[in-house]
């Protein structure tokens, strides 16, 4: 293309305007790449698997043993705490089922209530997965243990036909207890409580 190599004082302006026309698709590729939603965001490190530390929203079932008025199910309330008759208050948000139960023990001892109380926790029902975005009917799903984003996904109806489906945004609160958005794949684990944001493909 002589014309547009050729720049002189009579058409160098018609030129240049000729050059950045041709030049805007092969830049904008890489920009556009750049901006996809999601793309910029953390990898997220996939979890060690270790013990579950309980959260706002799990439904327990707590066993003390000898005292039928105390062995019952509670629910961890949004302050991340339990309310047992006759105790109160207690916290255990960030706790394993193990360090519960000895937190739980400790406050039947200080309320003499028992001189060597014996405690057992257990989770009957994780808090659940929310997932946003792109899909076909948003909300929340109870989480199962090994839970894929896939397999969550698909418990919503499965991807729109306006989702990116290779990536999706996973916030997750961490142990300091602030939430963070990480990009994860079709095969992250996920956590009770993960939100999921499936986002909406740009072309």
């Amino acid at each position: 293309m002589p014309d547009i190599a050729r720049i002189d004082a009579r058409n160098g302006n018609m030129c240049g305007r000729r050059w950045l026309l041709l030049a805007a698709p092969l830049l904008a590729g890489p920009l556009t790449a750049c901006t996809s939603p999601g793309a910029n965001l953390p990898i997220l490190t996939e979890h060690s698997g270790g013990a579950y530390r309980l959260g706002p929203g799990d439904q327990l079932r707590i066993i003390v043993v000898n005292d039928p008025e105390l062995t019952r199910e509670f629910r961890v309330s949004d302050t991340g705490a339990i309310a047992m008759p006759m105790v109160g208050s207690i916290p255990i948000a960030g706790q394993t089922t193990e360090q519960a139960a000895a937190t739980i023990e400790q406050a039947l001892i200080q309320r003499e209530l028992y001189n060597e109380p014996s405690v057992a926790v257990e989770v009957i029902t994780y808090r659940p997965i929310f997932v946003l975005g792109m899909v076909e009917r948003g909300g929340q799903t109870p989480y199962q243990p090994g839970m894929t984003v896939l397999s969550a996904i698909a418990v919503v109806g499965g991807f729109n036909y306006r989702a990116v489906t290779d990536y999706v945004g996973i916030s997750r609160v961490s142990e300091d207890g602030r939430a963070r958005e990480y990009r994860g794949t079709r095969q992250s684990l996920l956590m009770p409580g993960d939100v999921i944001n499936v986002f909406e493909r740009t072309l």
